[in-house]
């Protein structure tokens, strides 16, 4: 009975045992079961998140290089289709709206991915700053949901996210207040450039008649006005031209207004060039932003006005000052519901020059078209009081739209209008020797009393470096020639001679303390002076031409202004500057006082001295002092030459003048500016 016992109580522990097993068995496979399936949904689920992730990374760094093209393909193509557009449309609005803002980047920041447990979905939000045509915005909130389905995810796209508050039917405007450009004042406030009353001519249909009475009308306001008539014809084509339409073909100065049958005229303002060709060079002018303005310049917009051309275009920022405007959102009734950016307009700032209108315009007067340049200076302060180009242009022309023919007659012009003369570098000829004077009296070379035997026309160094050539000079009634005698019969082999024996490299030397490579402060477009064409004068050849002011010198008026300057300020260089209120700059001890003095004597005399090159200045009713050149270039079949003159006010020491005229010779230019030198003490007081 006790082993059946034993036997039973065996019995239910191995049946426990089992039963134990297999429950534990099924315990760990249960647990097992939901650890792995809560494994795999949290894979699942940061797979989601990533994707997620992914979307939203792909839809920030598209929006914010806006590259729309790409941003939309992160949209749902269901909801953009709701909203009315196709995925290429939606794209070109985005690129039509933030290229008119003047939008390329945004900077978008604190993006943050929401996850809403309840309703399992994905959302995210981000702020954005951009930088339009107008400036920065404020910060802008966006906040979108993501779109989930078996095969794809995206971005519920609404007109939110086009801009925050954007509703179904509203727009983006974007308006600009113009600011009045800064004007261009001479030394005196006498306008330069600036803003002035004009008229509008333009077409009245109801007066023009018909037939053969509209044809005789169009043909005499086409001879008045140098418009032609199929222009015309073109303007009053238009789809607006009514009878009673004023349609404008032309800008008028005031006192260009004939009555002509078919004409009224309207008051405007205009950019106004008071000097007209006279300064034009100087100023340059103004003219509509064109496509390639665009392209280089984002920022400008079309029907802007710009410089194009002289200090019009050098200090146009300044001038043109910063537009102002807005950016808003408009609803559908053309309310602004909504302003994203607003800047007040800031007008352009203004110039004074040192630049005197009379006298620049006298000046120009005395060319008479001839080819040519001269600048004028105050010899003390540096300040440019003219500068001239011949023959010029009609700044005023290309300010309001110059025709094509026109533009080609100055174009095809042989004598070049629209080159800069007075910024273009020439051999200064002669003129040179004042500064070859300088360099050899301050090596001790050359002396007061120093006498060269030259007898003829003619000489030749007895070297065979310098070959069968021969040095001329244009005056040989003196054979003992010193320095006065040289410089007042501008003699070509006293300085030829006095080089080779100052050597080349002394000679360099000296006149290395010049500005040869210099750039000058100056708001002009120009080459700085040039001593030789590899800054070296490496043949005995080119050392004798450079004493008399030829070889590879290339120097303007305003080089030889400034190289000069020292003759007539006690051994100081003075620089040149055309900004009122530029700091002036010089540079002292150039050359000595005393050797300064002496040049500065020797020139009165070339005025003064019955056989001098410059006696023809004797006229004058005040003592000058002067030096002439002739500056021979290498033509196709012969030498031609340029006529260079320098001139200084003894008296006043009011002005210093370089002025040239291109195939002639400096005879012809005392000849030709004797009446304006007459005049400018005058202009100047």
């Amino acid at each position: 009975m006790k082993n059946s016992r034993k036997q039973w109580k065996a019995s239910n522990r191995k049946v426990f045992g089992i039963a134990a097993g297999i429950a534990v068995f099924i315990l760990i496979s249960i647990s097992g079961y939901f650890y792995y399936r809560n494994w795999q949904e949290e894979q699942l689920a940061l797979e989601r998140r990533e994707e997620i992730e992914g979307l939203v990374d792909e839809y920030l760094d598209a929006k914010a290089s806006t590259r729309f093209k790409e941003y939309v393909d992160t949209l749902s193509e269901g909801l953009v289709s709701a909203e009315g557009y196709t995925r290429q449309e939606l794209a070109e609005r985005y690129e039509t709206v933030f290229q008119a803002i003047g939008v390329d980047t945004l900077d978008i920041t604190d993006r943050e991915i929401l996850y809403d447990e309840e309703a399992d979905t994905y959302a995210f939000r981000y702020t954005t700053l951009m930088t339009t045509v107008l400036g920065e915005t404020e910060m802008m909130a966006y906040q979108a949901e993501i779109s989930e389905t078996e095969e794809a995810k995206a971005v519920q796209w609404d007109h939110s996210l086009f801009l925050p508050n954007m509703e179904e039917g509203d727009t983006v405007s974007l308006s600009y207040t113009e600011p009045m450009r800064g004007s261009i004042y001479d030394r005196d406030g006498n306008m330069l450039a600036g803003e002035g009353k004009a008229y509008d001519a333009g077409l009245y249909p109801a007066v023009l008649g018909e037939g053969d009475q509209r044809e005789e009308r169009l043909a005499e306001i086409s001879e008045t006005f140098d418009v032609s008539v199929p222009t015309l014809e073109r303007l009053l084509s238009q789809n607006w031209v009514t009878e009673e339409s004023l349609v404008p073909f032309k800008v008028v100065d005031v006192g260009e207004t004939p009555e002509v049958p078919g004409v009224l005229y309207q008051q405007t303002t205009d950019r106004l060039y008071p000097l007209g060709e006279a300064a034009a060079h100087l100023t340059g002018y103004v003219g509509d932003v064109s496509a390639e303005d665009i392209e280089n310049d984002p920022k400008l917009q079309s029907g802007q006005v710009i410089g194009k051309g002289g200090l019009e275009y050098r200090f146009d920022q300044e001038l043109r000052g910063d537009m102002g405007g807005q950016i808003a959102l408009v609803d559908s009734e053309g309310e602004v519901k909504e302003v994203i950016v607003e800047r007040e307009k800031q007008d352009g700032e203004s110039l004074t020059l040192t630049i005197s209108s009379a006298v620049q315009s006298e000046l120009f007067a005395a060319f008479d078209s001839e080819p040519g340049s001269a600048s004028l200076m105050d010899p003390e302060s540096g300040e440019l009081l003219a500068l001239v180009s011949s023959p010029s242009y009609d700044p005023q022309l290309f300010a309001r739209g110059i025709s094509l023919e026109e533009f080609n007659a100055y174009n095809q012009d042989e004598d070049q209008p629209f080159l800069n003369r007075f910024t273009a570098r020439y051999a200064p000829g002669s003129t040179f020797k004042i500064l070859s004077s300088l360099v050899l009296l301050e090596s001790g070379t050359t002396t007061p009393d120093k006498v060269n035997t030259i007898e003829g026309l003619s000489w030749s160094p007895e070297t065979a470096a310098f070959g069968d050539r021969e040095i001329t000079r244009v005056n040989d009634s003196v054979t003992e020639v010193d320095l006065k005698d040289a410089l007042v019969y501008s003699d070509n082999i006293f300085f030829a001679m006095e080089a080779f024996e100052m050597g080349t490299e002394d000679f360099v030397e000296g006149l290395s303390q010049f500005p040869f490579g210099e750039s000058f402060e100056l708001p002009l477009t120009m080459n700085p002076a040039q001593l030789a064409n590899n800054d070296r004068i490496d043949e005995i050849t080119l050392l004798a031409d450079t004493a008399y002011g030829q070889g590879e010198i290339l120097m303007n008026t305003i080089h030889q202004q400034v190289f000069y300057s020292p003759i007539l300020n006690e051994g100081t260089l003075v620089y040149p500057k055309l900004l009122k209120e530029a700091e002036g700059d010089s540079a002292e001890g150039i050359v000595s006082a005393e050797n300064a003095e002496l040049v500065r004597e020797l020139l009165l005399e070339a005025v003064t001295d019955p056989n001098g090159t410059s006696h023809a200045l004797d006229q004058l009713d005040y003592a000058v002092g002067a030096k002439t050149g002739t500056a021979e270039i290498g033509g196709e079949e012969e030498n031609e030459t340029n006529g260079f003159l320098y001139v200084f006010d003894e008296e006043k020491m009011s002005y210093s003048f370089v002025g040239s005229l291109e195939g002639q010779k400096s005879g012809d230019v005392i000849d030709r500016f004797v009446p304006f030198f007459s005049s400018v003490p005058g202009l100047l007081e």
